[in-house]
């Protein structure tokens, strides 16, 4: 057990009963079934990635745009460096091309009535982030090679957040099948929408009520008292935190915040970025090596395009959700998610590192 932990912390962890625990933002209630807990190494399986979907033969993104892809609209080397031309075709480490089967497609989004119903055409942009080497995926990046696929990120977001049409950029990561990452090979997608989605909305709203009662945005609220606190914290750096929320909706699950305050994912400094994709990489390390590599997604979530001076109340920041377990039918029914770890426990045993991880974390 992690000696940062507090008497009360570690009772939480160990009390026979479960515990309703309410999200400050949203409202909603989680259940840790303390009662029903799993030691942390029950979910510290290998979890196998089958041949037939890890192979590089016949990877549509081994050499994009012999396999059909479009041109390249961003092109960076290793170090981070713009290319072009034939020495894009040979020096590339990430590129940015367009979605081969988009979701949403460039145009107007207009909107049509359906007898009650109102439907808007699908118009937008469906965008994908892809790295070079097959085999190596975010957990296994260099610091150097993290920055630079995160300040894609920010790049292409400053750019579609700019188009007319558009009210909210979704960047995500899927890895693993379970995930819905239908390819091994590692990319990143970038979806931009005409409306802004219902989960973020209730977020927005959820720090909108906090701010008018208390006049100060609850996320700094919630990163003040974790460090404080420090029970649930992963990992720190200059300008990044990473924790196991108190409220955790599944198993492992973990939020990176800046310390900054800032609503908008597009205005984070070029320091910034590198100290995000340096806590994503190490964060991401330690679920591979304590947790046997799981399939997992991550996204960003950050105030709507263009209108961040009505938002100053939310903070952006990134969520990363392992796939550890699934939902039944208490989930289902209720809404109610049960996690079976307490998230004190759970960022005790990430921060607690083997001698297997710490090589890991120094590739």
């Amino acid at each position: 057990m992690d000696r940062r932990l507090s008497y009360s912390l570690k009772r939480t962890i160990f009390m026979d009963s479960s515990e309703l625990r309410r999200d400050l933002v949203s409202g909603d209630w989680i259940a840790i079934a303390i009662g029903r807990a799993k030691r942390p190494h029950a979910f510290s399986r290998v979890h196998h990635h089958d041949s037939a979907y890890t192979k590089r033969a016949g990877c549509p993104f081994e050499k994009p745009q012999s396999s059909g892809n479009a041109p390249a609209t961003l092109v960076l080397d290793y170090a981070g460096r713009t290319l072009s031309g034939t020495r894009a075709d040979r020096e590339w480490f990430t590129q940015v091309i367009p979605n081969r089967y988009p979701a949403f497609m460039p145009g107007e989004p207009k909107k049509h009535a359906v007898g009650p119903f109102e439907t808007m055409d699908g118009a937008g942009f469906h965008e994908l982030v892809v790295s070079r080497d097959h085999h190596r995926h975010w957990a296994q990046y260099t610091q150097s090679e993290a920055a630079t696929v995160f300040r894609v990120y920010r790049d292409r977001y400053r750019t579609l957040s700019g188009e007319r049409i558009v009210q909210y950029v979704a960047i995500f990561h899927n890895f693993g099948r379970e995930a819905g990452a239908s390819l091994y090979h590692p990319h990143s997608q970038i979806i931009a929408i005409p409306v802004i989605p219902p989960d973020v909305q209730r977020s927005f709203a959820g720090s909108a009520r906090y701010f008018r009662r208390h006049h100060r945005c609850v996320h700094c609220a919630l990163l003040e008292w974790e460090r404080r606190k420090q029970g649930r914290i992963i990992a720190e750096n200059r300008a990044f935190v990473a924790m196991c929320p108190f409220v955790s909706r599944s198993a492992f699950e973990i939020r990176i915040f800046p310390k900054r305050h800032e609503p908008c994912f597009g205005n984070i400094t070029d320091r910034e970025v590198q100290e995000a994709g340096d806590i994503l990489r190490r964060v991401l390390g330690r679920l591979r090596n304590r947790l046997g590599n799981p399939p997992y997604n991550f996204f960003i979530h950050s105030a709507p395009c263009g209108r961040v001076a009505l938002y100053p109340h939310y903070h952006w920041h990134l969520e990363i959700l392992p796939k550890i377990s699934v939902w039944a039918g208490f989930e289902i029914a209720t809404g109610i998610e049960i996690s079976t770890i307490a998230p004190e426990y759970a960022a005790a045993f990430l921060r607690s590192r083997s001698k297997a991880s710490r090589r890991g974390e120094r590739m």
